[in-house]
C-alpha cells in the first residue's frame, strides 16, 4: 500500500487511549476505535462501536441527587478475535512478550493495519497481521482480516471471534458513577456453520440492534452458545513458515435505519450477500478515492499529513451516508463517549468546510435543527419568550441534554453546570443556515427550513431584549459566554452575566439577516411564513431597533467580555503557570484551591475574539457601527491583544480561533497557534481527552483554517470573494470547490499567484472578486493572479 499514513510503533500501554482514537475507521454511520481485537475493555484499553444518532437515557443517583443523562450507545463489540497456542493463556501485549509491535493507519484506502509478534518459546513465535476496515460503499459491514504466521516450531493455535453483547458505556473515567448499562435483552444464535447473529435493544429509547458476523478459516467453525455472547471458535494448524488467514466480516443495522423490516433480518440478509475481504477492501477504497477527490486539500509537509488526518477523521464522522441521517454533529466524533456523544455548536467550525465539499451533508445537519424546532420553541415558552432556544447540548429530540452537574476531577467535588445558559448556540445555528445559503445557492432551503429557523431565533432574541432608560440601549440578561468560565458575578446568588459581548453582536447579525431574508423571499413565502409564526405586524420594527441598539460594553478601549468584565481582578498568571504545569483547565485549579474563576479576568478560550473568526473584518466593523460603535482597527487589535493575554486555552478550538485571527492581526505570533490547533489531538495537549474522543470541531477548523482563513474566502452576494493573507509556513496550498452547482472548481496558491480552475460545464461563470479586482472565470477556463506582496 502507498500513500499517507499514520503510524506508531512500538507497544506503549499509556498510549492505547490516544491510539485507538487517532485509528478510529469509520464511514458516518457508524465508527469503531482503533482497540487491538484481542483485547477487552480494561483500564488500558477500550473497544467502542458507535452509530450515529444512536442515543439511550438513564436515571443515575450522584451526590444525593437523581440525574438523567442521554448518552450515545456503546454497542455490541463486533471486534474480539482472541487466539493462543492450545493449553496456554490467550496473548495479548499486556500478558505475553512482544518482540515488534506496529500499527498504520492508511488514510487513503480508509484501512488499519497491524503488525505484532508474539513470543512462544525459545525458539519460536507468532506474527499477527491485521486489515481492518468500515466500508465506506456499504455503511453497514465492516471486516477484520488476520493473517497468522507460524516462525520456528508449527503451532496449533486457538482462535475465538465474538460479538460481545455485554458491554457498557465506560469510556470516560469522570462519568463511571453514572448508569452506563445501556444494551438489554441480549440474544445470540447461529444461522450457519460459520455465520453468527447477536440482538439487543437500547434500554429507554428501544433502539432494535442487530449484528451478524461470518468467519472464514479454512478449518471446521463451531458455534459456542453463551448468553449476551455470540462465538465462535476453531482451531488451526500453522506449520513452520506458514501463514493461515482468518477473515471476520460483520454486519450491522439498527432499528433506526430505513427500508429494513427487522434489524436481525436485515443484519442476516447483508451478512449472508456480503463478498469477501478483498472484494470488499477493493471497493471500500474506491469510494475513498471518490471522496478525496472531492474534499482534499493539497498542503506540503507536516501540516499537510496533519491535515489529512484531520479530514480522514471529520469524513469518517459526516460522510455522504449522513445525508441519509437525522444526526447533528457529535463533538467528539463517533471515536468515543467524552460528552456523551452530544451536539454542541462544533457544526460552526464543521459545516463551513463541508459546505464547499459535501452541501447535503451540510444540508442534513441543518435539517437535523429544524426537526427539532419545535423543542427549541418550547425552551424559549418555558422561559416566557418567543421564539426559539436552542440547547446548548443537544441528542435525540432536541431537548437540553446539559447535565446539571459536572465533576472536576481535580478536587473530587460534583458542582452546578451552568453552561445551559450559553443561549449564543442560536445564534450559531442561524450562521450555518446563511453560510449554507451563501456557499450553495440552495435558495429552496434558505427559503424554506432556514427561513422558519431564522425568524424564531431573531424572535428569541428580540425578545430577550430588555430597554434600559439609564444607557439609552437594549440588554441581554443573565447569560453564559463562549468563554464557559464566567458563569456568575463573584459573590452572586445567580448564575449568568449581562451583556456578553459575542452573545449580543451576534444576536443583532441575526436579526440583521433575517429582516434581509424576509424582505428578499418572494411575497407568497413571506406570507406563509409570518402567518404560520404568527408574526405580528410590529415585530420586524422592533428587531430592527434592537439591531442597532443592543448594549456593547467596553471597557479601557477594548471590548469587554461582558458588562462588569472590566471590575475583575488581575490573576497572577506568572504565578500559576510556576506552580501547576498545565492551567488549561484554570476553572478546575481554582475551584479546587476554593476559589473561582469568576473573580478574575481569565478566559478558557475565545469569546470576544470568536467575532473575529465568524467575520470578515469589513462586516465585523459594519456590524459595530450599525450597533452605534465604531470598531477601528487600533481597538480590534488592543481588544486581540488583551484577551491573548488573559486566556488559557483549555478549548482545543482555542488556538485554532487565535491562529485565524492572528494570521491578519498579528501574522508573526499566528503560527504556533496554528501549530497548537494542529497538534491538539495528535498530542493530545489537552492531557488525556484525546483517549475518550477526537475534537471535531477543532479539526474541521483547521481544514477551513486554510479552506477560508489564509484565502479570505467569503461566499457572498453571488460571488467568490478573496483576501489572500501569505503566511509563510502555508504559503502553498490548493483544493477542490463546490460552488453553486459547479463541481471541482480548483482554487490554488503558490509562489504569489493564485489560479482558479473551473471545470467544464453548462453553468453560469463564476465571478471572482479579490481586493477591487474583479473576473468572470468561464467554464472549462483557468484564471490567475499575481498577488500584491
Amino acid at each position: 500500500m502507498t500513500g499517507p499514513t499514520w503510524e506508531y510503533d512500538g507497544y506503549r500501554p499509556g498510549e492505547e487511549r490516544l491510539r485507538e482514537s487517532l485509528c478510529t475507521l469509520g464511514n458516518g454511520y457508524f465508527a469503531t476505535r482503533g482497540a487491538l481485537p484481542e483485547c477487552a475493555a480494561d483500564e488500558i484499553h477500550y473497544p467502542g462501536t458507535y452509530a450515529a444518532g444512536c442515543y439511550d437515557r438513564l436515571t443515575s443517583e450522584v451526590a444525593g441527587r437523581r440525574v438523567e443523562n442521554e448518552d450515545m450507545v456503546n454497542l455490541p463489540n463486533w471486534l474480539p478475535l482472541r487466539f493462543r497456542p492450545a493449553g496456554r493463556d490467550w496473548l495479548t501485549p499486556d500478558t505475553a512478550h512482544v518482540t515488534e509491535h506496529h500499527q498504520t493507519l492508511h488514510l487513503d484506502p480508509g484501512l488499519l493495519e497491524r503488525r505484532t509478534r508474539f513470543t512462544l518459546g525459545p525458539h519460536s513465535s507468532l506474527l499477527v497481521r491485521q486489515l481492518r476496515l468500515v466500508h465506506l460503499a456499504d455503511p453497514h459491514l465492516a471486516a477484520l482480516r488476520t493473517e497468522f504466521t507460524a516462525e520456528g516450531d508449527a503451532v496449533d493455535l486457538d482462535v475465538e471471534a465474538v460479538l460481545d453483547g455485554t458491554v457498557t458505556n465506560s469510556g470516560v473515567l469522570r462519568y463511571r458513577d453514572l448508569d452506563g448499562r445501556h444494551l438489554d435483552h441480549a440474544e445470540a444464535g447461529g444461522t450457519a456453520p460459520d455465520t453468527v447473529w447477536l440482538r439487543c435493544r437500547t434500554r429507554t429509547s428501544d433502539i432494535g440492534v442487530a449484528l451478524a458476523a461470518r468467519l472464514t478459516t479454512g478449518a471446521s467453525v463451531t458455534h459456542v452458545e453463551e448468553a449476551h455472547r455470540a462465538v465462535q471458535r476453531a482451531r488451526l494448524r500453522l506449520l513452520p513458515g506458514g501463514t493461515v488467514t482468518v477473515d471476520k466480516t460483520v454486519a450491522l443495522h439498527t432499528s433506526h435505519d430505513p427500508a429494513i423490516g427487522d434489524p436481525l433480518r436485515a443484519a442476516e440478509d447483508r451478512i449472508a450477500a456480503a463478498p469477501g475481504f478483498d472484494e470488499l477492501r477493493e471497493s471500500h477504497a474506491a469510494a475513498w478515492e471518490q471522496l478525496w477527490r472531492r474534499t482534499a486539500l493539497e498542503v506540503p509537509g507536516e501540516a499537510g499529513s496533519i491535515l489529512r488526518l484531520h479530514l480522514f477523521h471529520v469524513l469518517q464522522t459526516l460522510s455522504p451516508h449522513t445525508a441519509d441521517l437525522d444526526v447533528g454533529v457529535p463533538a467528539r466524533g463517533l471515536h468515543g463517549e467524552a460528552y456523551r456523544g452530544h451536539v454542541f455548536w462544533d457544526e460552526l467550525f464543521v459545516l463551513p468546510y463541508l459546505n464547499l465539499h459535501l452541501p447535503e451533508v451540510s444540508r442534513a445537519l441543518l435539517r437535523y435543527r429544524h426537526r427539532r424546532l419545535d423543542a427549541a420553541r418550547q425552551a424559549a415558552r418555558a422561559l416566557g419568550r418567543r421564539g426559539a432556544l436552542y440547547p446548548w447540548q443537544s441528542g435525540s429530540d432536541g431537548r437540553e441534554e446539559t447535565q446539571q452537574l459536572h465533576l472536576n476531577p481535580r478536587s473530587g467535588r460534583w458542582l452546578p453546570d451552568h453552561s445551559r445558559l450559553q443561549h449564543h448556540v442560536g445564534s450559531a445555528v442561524a450562521y450555518n443556515v446563511w453560510q449554507y445559503g451563501e456557499a450553495t445557492g440552495d435558495t429552496d432551503f434558505l427559503h424554506g427550513e432556514g427561513a422558519e429557523m431564522l425568524l424564531d431565533i431573531a424572535r428569541y432574541w428580540a425578545d430577550c431584549a430588555e430597554w434600559d432608560d439609564h444607557l439609552g440601549r437594549y440588554r441581554i440578561r443573565g447569560v453564559v459566554g463562549p468563554d464557559e468560565y464566567h458563569d456568575a458575578y463573584p459573590d452572586a446568588v445567580r448564575p449568568g452575566l449581562d451583556d456578553n459581548a459575542y452573545t449580543n453582536v451576534t444576536a443583532a447579525w441575526v436579526l440583521t439577516r433575517t429582516l434581509e431574508l424576509l424582505d428578499a423571499l418572494p411575497e407568497p413565502r413571506r406570507r406563509e411564513l409570518t402567518e404560520g409564526a404568527g408574526l405580528e405586524s410590529d415585530e420586524p420594527a422592533r428587531w430592527e431597533d434592537v439591531s442597532r441598539r443592543l448594549h456593547i460594553p467596553f471597557h479601557d478601549g477594548v471590548v469587554s467580555q461582558f458588562e462588569g468584565y472590566g471590575d475583575l481582578a488581575e490573576l497572577d498568571w506568572d504565578g500559576y503557570r510556576k506552580r501547576y504545569d498545565d492551567i488549561r483547565r484554570l476553572d478546575r485549579i481554582l475551584e479546587a484551591e476554593g476559589d473561582t474563576v469568576n473573580r478574575y479576568k481569565a478566559s478558557k478560550q475565545a469569546d470576544v475574539l470568536m467575532l473575529g473568526y465568524l467575520f470578515a473584518p469589513a462586516e465585523l466593523h459594519a456590524l459595530f457601527h450599525r450597533l452605534g460603535h465604531p470598531l477601528d482597527e487600533r481597538t480590534w487589535t488592543a481588544t486581540v491583544d488583551h484577551y491573548l493575554h488573559r486566556t488559557s486555552h483549555g478549548s482545543t478550538l482555542s488556538g485554532l480561533v487565535h491562529g485565524w485571527i492572528l494570521t491578519r492581526a498579528r501574522r508573526a505570533d499566528a503560527w504556533s497557534f496554528v501549530q497548537e490547533a494542529l497538534r491538539g489531538d495528535i498530542a493530545d495537549l489537552q492531557g488525556g481527552t484525546t483517549g475518550e474522543g477526537i475534537h471535531l470541531g477543532a479539526m474541521a477548523g483547521t481544514l477551513d483554517l486554510v479552506q477560508r482563513g489564509l484565502t479570505g474566502l467569503e461566499t457572498r452576494d453571488g460571488a467568490l470573494r478573496l483576501d489572500p493573507v501569505p503566511l509563510p509556513e502555508l504559503s502553498s496550498y490548493g483544493f477542490p470547490l463546490r460552488y453553486h452547482g459547479h463541481w471541482g472548481i480548483h482554487l490554488r496558491l503558490r509562489s504569489g499567484r493564485l489560479d482558479i480552475a473551473v471545470p467544464a460545464s453548462h453553468h453560469s461563470p463564476v465571478d471572482v472578486r479579490i481586493g477591487d479586482r474583479e473576473m468572470r472565470v468561464e467554464p472549462g477556463k483557468t484564471a490567475g493572479l499575481v498577488l500584491p506582496e
